[in-house]
């Protein structure tokens, strides 16, 4: 029997707007933001470097207010019942961020108990300013998602993602929900995917593609 394992992004993707970027708009230093993340869409700088660099530009005292700012980012819709209908066929569910650990078990924390795993970049906080610290730094990514994928054992993979950090998940993914700036990506690689709005979109489509 096949072993399928679902793989998805946080920011963007199960948060109804890319709550990361929000985040580092609001507490980096004015205009860095939107330099340096124009500079990574446009794959002229590494999301290693340029995420780095903005989170390394926040002062650790922000650490409670991060935690405020993060509470009342939306979930987009049915990814509680997308849990659901993969808990009752025993479909593990992993969620693989780009964005930093905190803001994600704040908006998670009621579902983190029902992921196999969570994975996401570390602050330290001990210094004047947030020090980065990955488990999973690549070449060019903070959170080299396929490194991770490799950690777990499946026989399908499903990635769900919206943008430049989930690119080569998708890449690597034998299944692919994309949405966005992801979805641009893969036209442009001639990969194929699943368009989707909403957690009930790949519930349906999973629905009719295991049975």
């Amino acid at each position: 029997m096949q072993k399928p394992i679902v793989f998805s992004d946080f920011d963007g993707t199960i948060t109804l707007h890319d709550t990361f970027v929000e985040l580092l708009k609001a507490f980096s230093p004015p205009g860095l933001a939107e330099e340096l993340m124009s500079q990574m869409y446009a794959q002229t700088l590494t999301l290693r470097d340029g995420v780095t660099q903005l989170l390394e530009s926040i002062p650790s005292d922000q650490v409670l207010n991060i935690i405020e700012f993060s509470k009342p980012h939306p979930i987009r819709s049915g990814f509680p019942e997308f849990l659901d209908f993969l808990e009752a066929r025993n479909v593990p569910c992993v969620v693989v961020s780009g964005g930093i650990r905190l803001m994600v078990e704040t908006v998670l924390a009621d579902l983190k108990p029902r992921l196999l795993g969570l994975h996401a970049v570390d602050l330290d906080t001990t210094g004047e300013y947030f020090k980065v610290n990955s488990a999973h730094v690549g070449d060019t990514e903070l959170m080299a998602k396929v490194d991770v994928m490799s950690n777990y054992e499946f026989d399908q993979s499903i990635a769900i993602g919206d943008s430049i950090t989930d690119f080569k998940m998708a890449m690597a993914a034998d299944l692919v929900f994309a949405r966005d700036r992801l979805a641009k990506y893969l036209d442009e690689q001639g990969k194929d995917y699943v368009a989707w709005n909403d957690f009930f979109d790949i519930r349906d489509y999973l629905i009719q593609h295991w049975s």
